[in-house]
């Protein structure tokens, strides 16, 4: 359907379908001091627009808005014209809390009883 457009309107309708992917999305991968935005992000990688990001290799950091999700080291998998895919060849969550280096010895309890009045 797209094919039987004028080339100035499918192109103005491909540039308003990457700007409001670009705004809906909070996702971005920080390189050092530079950030980039991510266009989908998935369990084993994630996708970003070619023209607005150079390409990318080694260790990144991966945020949702302020909240930081995962540092990775990640390899480009593939080139699909108006998207760059790339793969996490290791990736590391981020916690909120130390990791901690002892188990817990004393057993929590489950729940608290009521005192009959």
């Amino acid at each position: 359907m797209l094919e039987q457009l004028p080339e100035d309107i499918r192109k103005g309708l491909e540039d308003a379908r990457r700007k409001a992917a670009r705004k809906g999305s909070r996702l971005c991968v920080h390189v050092g001091e530079d950030v980039f935005p991510i266009h989908s992000l998935s369990d084993t990688g994630f996708v970003v627009d070619p023209r607005t990001v150079p390409r990318l290799r080694g260790l990144v950091d991966i945020y949702d808005g302020p909240r930081h999700l995962s540092q990775a080291l990640i390899i480009a998998v593939s080139d699909e014209g108006d998207l760059m895919a790339y793969e996490f060849k290791r990736e590391t969550p981020v916690t909120q809390t130390p990791i901690r280096d002892y188990a817990e010895d004393r057993a929590l309890p489950a729940g608290y009883l009521t005192r009959p009045t």
